[in-house]
């Protein structure tokens, strides 16, 4: 038996709709508007096959260059040996989504922008640098009123 190298190839899940999410498509993605350098996830969609991207762009994000009236121009970065080749994808705008990669670095920069001004008004320096989560603080607990008690487990009995 061969080995199926067809188009559309293992994509057995990757194409297929999510859970409460088959039949029509919302409104909505038709709906949002794109423009010109928006950063978008391509996210193929196979309740619509036109205007498909190829299957190893799934899950890829890229750059708009071009907006038409029913699909987007991307660009996309791809990795081939030692070097990464721009591509170019033309793709409907069913299969893309807005991506979320660059929503907390912009909500860094405007709490960093607020810091600053803070900082500045109150003549101190200010500490803009991301710090690891610590560990928890240490607690001591009372046993005045928490009284240990031992777990066992329960003995098993059949009832024949």
């Amino acid at each position: 038996m061969g080995h199926p190298a067809g188009l559309r190839a293992g994509t057995r899940y990757a194409f297929s709709r999510k859970f409460r999410e088959k039949g029509m498509i919302r409104l909505s993605t038709y709906l949002k508007q794109y423009r010109v350098g928006d950063i978008v996830d391509i996210k193929v969609n196979g309740a619509v096959q036109q205007g498909m991207a190829h299957k190893v762009y799934h899950g890829k994000t890229g750059v708009i260059y071009n907006v038409t009236k029913s699909a987007v121009g991307i660009i996309i970065y791809k990795k081939v040996k030692h070097r990464y080749i721009e591509k170019r994808l033309n793709v409907r705008v069913e299969h893309i989504s807005p991506s979320r990669s660059r929503e907390d670095f912009l909500r860094r920069v405007k709490t960093n922008a607020e810091l600053k001004k803070q900082a500045k008004a109150d003549g101190k320096a200010v500490q803009l640098k991301r710090q690891p989560a610590m560990p928890r603080d240490a607690r001591t607990i009372s046993l005045k009123d928490n009284k240990p008690e031992t777990v066992a487990p329960v003995a098993y009995e059949t009832t024949i």
